[in-house]
Parts: C-alpha cells; sequence; structure tokens
C-alpha cells in the first residue's frame, strides 16, 4: 500500500509536470471507484490543475479552484502517468486495471489503476477535502506532529504499538511497512502496549519515526511515479525481508502472519532475541 513518503512523492511529481495543465477529459471506466456522483466528472473538464498535495495517505489534486480530486490508493491502487496516450478513443467500462483516466490539454495525463480482483481504490470529486469521511477523520501528520504531541495521543490510544502507530485518526500517513521500519530503528517490539512504554521509549519512537519517514520522503521525492515501488523496497530494512539478514545485527528477520497482512522484525533488534509467536491469538511477547 502507499503510505505517506510515496503519496508525497506522487503530489511532487503531478506539482512538477502536470500542473499548469488544463483537463481535456475525465474519463470513469470503473464507476465503483468514484464514490461521489456531485459534483458530475464532467464538471472537470476544462479546469486547470492548480496544485497537488496530500493528507496522511490520500493524494489530492486541486482542479481550479474550487474543486479536488482526492484519491486513496488503498492496497493495489497506483498512478500512472502517461507522456501520451496510445489512443484518443475514450475509455470503456471495465478497461482493464484502469479505474479513472485524466487527460490534460498537452496530450499527457495519468490513469489510476488497481491490480487484483478486490477492488478497494477510492476516489472523490469534492469542493472541500473534509467532506471525504477518511480526510476528516485523520490525526497529525506524521511529518508534522510535535514530540509532546505524539506522546500525548500515544498515551491516548492504549494498545500495541504496531496498530496505534497505524491507526489513521491517531497519525495520518503510517501505515503496515513503515511501521515496521520505525519499530526496528526504535527496536522495540510490534506488541509493547504504548500504556506502558516509558517517555525515554517515547521519545526515541518519535525520533525514529521522523529519521525514518524523512529519509523515505527524501528517496522517494524527484523519482517517477514507475521508479517509486523500487525505490521504496530498495530502502526497506526488516519489511518484506523475512529469510534475509537484518542490515543492524545479521539475524534472521522474522514474520508474523494475519488474516490479511503481515509485519516482519529482528528477534535481536526488537525482542530480546525471543521470536515472536506466529498466531493471531498466542500469548505475545511485550
Amino acid at each position: 500500500m502507499p503510505e505517506l513518503p510515496e503519496v508525497e512523492a506522487l503530489a511532487a511529481y503531478l506539482r512538477e509536470r502536470a500542473v499548469g495543465h488544463a483537463v481535456q477529459r475525465f474519463e470513469v471506466a470503473s464507476f465503483s471507484a468514484l464514490k461521489t456522483y456531485d459534483p458530475a466528472p464532467s464538471a472537470v473538464a476544462g479546469l486547470t490543475l492548480t496544485g497537488a498535495g496530500r493528507h496522511g495517505k490520500f493524494l489530492d489534486v486541486h482542479l481550479g479552484d474550487e474543486l479536488h480530486l482526492i484519491v486513496h490508493l488503498a492496497r493495489a491502487g497506483w498512478l500512472h502517468y502517461r507522456d501520451a496516450f496510445k489512443s484518443a478513443a475514450p475509455l470503456k467500462p471495465g478497461s482493464g486495471p484502469i479505474a479513472i483516466r485524466v487527460r490534460l490539454d498537452d496530450g499527457s495525463g495519468f490513469d489510476l489503476t488497481e491490480a487484483g480482483t478486490q477492488k478497494s481504490l477510492a476516489a472523490y470529486l469534492v469542493r472541500d477535502p473534509n467532506e471525504v469521511p477518511g480526510v476528516s477523520r485523520l490525526g497529525p501528520d506524521a511529518l508534522a506532529v510535535g514530540p509532546e504531541e505524539f506522546a500525548e495521543r500515544l498515551r491516548g490510544r492504549n494498545g500495541q504499538v504496531k496498530g496505534v502507530l497505524t491507526d489513521q485518526e491517531v497519525l495520518a500517513g503510517i501505515g503496515n511497512a513503515y511501521s515496521d521500519e520505525i519499530l526496528h530503528v526504535a527496536k522495540m517490539s510490534p506488541f509493547a502496549l504504548t500504556g506502558k512504554l516509558t517517555d525515554e521509549q517515547i521519545a526515541t519512537l518519535y525520533e525514529a519515526m521522523r529519521a525514518v519517514e524523512t529519509d523515505a520522503v527524501t528517496r522517494s521525492v524527484g523519482q517517477r511515479a514507475a521508479e517509486l515501488k523500487g525505490e521504496k523496497r530498495a530502502g526497506l530494512r526488516v519489511h518484506a525481508r523475512t529469510g534475509l539478514p537484518c542490515p543492524e545485527c545479521g539475524d534472521t528477520v522474522r514474520e508474523v502472519s494475519f488474516a490479511d497482512k503481515s509485519l516482519q522484525y529482528c528477534p535481536t533488534c526488537q525482542t530480546g532475541g525471543k521470536p515472536l509467536a506466529d498466531r493471531r491469538l498466542s500469548k505475545l511477547i511485550r
């Protein structure tokens, strides 16, 4: 799933390449992907892209002075920028992985795509980003929150630290991959309880969050959209590296699997050398 660094990089790329160009056509191939009906997609034609940003993991494309295209790429969604399209013909409904196509006045544009059969990509045409329920519920951005507010928000939501870090109402922008990275840098078990963390541990966790997210943004911004996934994988220490050596200590990276996702960690760095039980209801190391 694209997280804060990748969405920030996509927004930066759109600011560099697309801002200032007018929308020629806004085509919807997957009607389930567009979650709003007012304003209608036809209202976008002729509007100029005036900016691009993000709200946590939501991409925000500014259209004219009034409209926003808000996109949550979900697990398998992506933005593909095209310098030119092979065909000028409008998309037909159900055009493979393409959900939405935005054609610009210079012949370029971008496709919002989603692989697989479980379609979760969500796009909203709104006048105010806070009309999107997921945006209105977001906590402070992970790169904007200060150390005192960070500590307050963690202590206010007692639970396993991995789950609290990825709760978008607590902090916006951190997902499964970078939470694994943050906890590895902080040398903390993903199942440590936030209510039992010391002030020193919370301060260490905050610094790890800042370091991991800032480094990932620095590496990502400036990359073309097609290169971002490879850049993300190349920078990961433990996430998606099960069975490989930990770059910090050389121990084998382990995994805990759940119904629809998994986490990765280093036993030596994070859990005192003890492997975590790989089943949801087991007694967990803290």
